[in-house]
């Protein structure tokens, strides 16, 4: 399904072709299933999107409309990526109907997405098949007692967990998540957002972790202060 795929043409892996190609944003996850500190849900995951856009969300088929018309304004898109509004993977049957609907009719396109990591591991078998190529997955510790300040909840299901227990739970479905995606050979990004006074000081710890792993690329991101947060107050990484 993928052996016409130049994958070389992804311009958030590799930077020698950025500005030769470009991506497209299908937002057709509004749901997500943890509450990061620093989120504003009126606007795009931070964890990906550019600070303080929003999307209006798209049905699969929407999206894969509106694929096709940015493709007849500008071919050099290479990737169709989805990374929110909210998580893919608490949205799961949308964004696989999605990846296929692109994958079908547009099959040298690359295909990518972000995730928070919690429900990922039991799709990327799917994820596999279709062909998306590249995950980026946020990870923002590998320390429950440093994540535990960074989410206010995490949701198993129907099951809200918080503090601690909602870490380590996180945290443990992001390792799996991880090993699996590499485990079937799909290129590996981790976003870590730094914020200043909680995580920023645990960053090298996090790359270690990463790279025991065999993830491809670690990408800081410094944290945007957004809005009726918790973590409205915290100044931006300086």
């Amino acid at each position: 399904m993928t052996a016409n795929i130049d994958f070389n043409r992804h311009p958030c892996f590799n930077a020698k072709v950025k500005g030769q190609y470009g991506r497209v944003h299908l937002p057709v996850a509004p749901k997500c299933n943890i509450q990061c500190n620093y989120c504003n849900r009126k606007y795009d995951c931070v964890n990906e999107s550019r600070p303080g856009v929003t999307s209006t969300v798209l049905s699969p088929e929407q999206a894969l409309y509106y694929m096709g018309k940015v493709l007849e304004k500008e071919p050099r898109i290479s990737v169709a990526g989805i990374a929110g509004p909210g998580d893919p993977f608490a949205n799961s049957d949308a964004t696989l109907e999605t990846m296929r609907l692109i994958r079908n009719t547009y099959p040298e396109t690359l295909l990518c997405l972000a995730s928070n990591g919690m429900n990922l591991a039991p799709h990327v078998p799917e994820l596999a098949e279709i062909g998306v190529s590249h995950v980026t997955v946020t990870v923002n510790g590998i320390d429950p007692d440093v994540t535990k300040n960074i989410y206010s909840w995490v949701r198993d299901g129907k099951v809200l967990y918080r503090g601690r227990q909602g870490a380590e739970l996180l945290l443990a479905r992001q390792i799996r998540s991880i090993e699996k995606l590499k485990q079937y050979g799909i290129t590996v990004k981790i976003n870590t957002i730094v914020i200043p006074g909680i995580n920023d000081h645990h960053i090298i710890e996090v790359a270690r972790a990463m790279k025991k792993l065999g993830v491809d690329l670690l990408n800081c991101m410094a944290m945007f202060p957004n809005a009726d947060t918790v973590f409205e107050d915290v100044p931006e990484p300086s």
